[in-house]
């Protein structure tokens, strides 16, 4: 369930004094209700509601939760209602494109409740690391990282980004010490297959110099997903986006090399873009999904 759903649930349950009378406004069961504000406690790290056999009760951190979500929701649905009064019901086929990594973590995963919300638009998607032209293939919009130059076309930024290297804590077991960019060369770097000859990592370190670090190893792939699955099971060090790897790095999984570099393509804007064709007003579908990424994003690494 979207935070957005979870956040009704909240205030359904407040209003109308139990689980059992939310889940029934809302179609969930009562234990669904409970397990999905228990999940949002555990999030805020705080109680909102003190539950007895009889009646629900907020906490002061819940009323004062309960007055601002309550805003939140109100404001949303005259959003919504603005927006439908505006350009009409979003509706129809949204032709999406996106590169594999973010789609495959972000996208896919944002898409059924996204087709909740919007159950007169139908999704059909698309997953490659090609670049595609919107005109000629017939897409609504493309995922792609890293800002363009094409002035014909609208890129909307979903989140900045960075290039983090990083790797295994077990994979450091018994090996040689790793204490600057250099020492990568006797390592083994699980790298991205760009079919553009070695692959060269750089960093830029204090006073802007510019390091170029040739790197390799046992393991090339043209799929982000599998270089990160490559690292989670200690089989070398990885040069990868840091939404990709926000959970590894909070949990320990995964830890980051070189926090004094910057790393990756230097002259590369690392950005993760919704990229559309320039018109006037864009179609209400193509609007809807835009902004409900933005929101995607900015919950997932908030």
């Amino acid at each position: 369930m979207e935070w957005i759903g979870t956040l009704k649930l909240f205030v359904s349950a407040v209003r109308s004094g139990s689980l059992s009378a939310a889940g029934r406004n809302l179609g969930y069961s009562p234990a669904a209700v409970s397990r999905h504000i228990t999940a949002l406690e555990i999030q805020l790290g705080t109680r909102l509601l003190s539950r007895s056999s009889r009646k629900l009760a907020l906490t002061e951190a819940g009323e004062i939760y309960l007055h601002q979500v309550e805003k939140i929701l109100h404001q949303l649905r005259e959003a919504n209602e603005s927006v439908t009064q505006l350009q009409g019901i979003p509706r129809g086929i949204l032709r999406i494109h996106s590169r594999m990594l973010v789609g495959q973590q972000i996208v896919v995963p944002a898409l059924p409740d996204f087709l909740r919300y919007y159950p007169d638009i139908k999704i059909d998607l698309s997953l490659s690391n090609n670049v595609v032209s919107l005109i000629e293939q017939n897409f609504d919009v493309d995922i792609r990282i890293g800002k363009l130059d094409d002035s014909a076309l609208v890129a909307r930024r979903l989140t900045p980004s960075e290039r983090i290297v990083c790797v295994a804590p077990s994979y450091l077991i018994d090996q040689k010490p790793i204490l600057t960019p250099h020492d990568l060369t006797t390592h083994n770097c699980l790298t991205y297959n760009a079919r553009i000859g070695p692959a060269i990592w750089k960093f830029k370190a204090a006073g802007d110099q510019i390091l170029e670090v040739p790197v390799g190893g046992s393991f090339r792939t043209d799929n982000g997903q599998s270089i990160l699955q490559m690292l989670k099971a200690g089989m070398g060090i990885g040069l990868m986006p840091d939404w990709s790897i926000r959970e590894e790095l909070a949990s320990g999984e995964l830890i980051r090399l070189f926090t004094d570099y910057q790393a990756g393509y230097i002259e590369f804007e690392n950005g993760v873009y919704a990229v559309y064709q320039k018109s006037r007003q864009p179609s209400p579908k193509l609007k809807v999904f835009v902004d409900y990424l933005i929101t995607v994003f900015r919950q997932r690494l908030s």
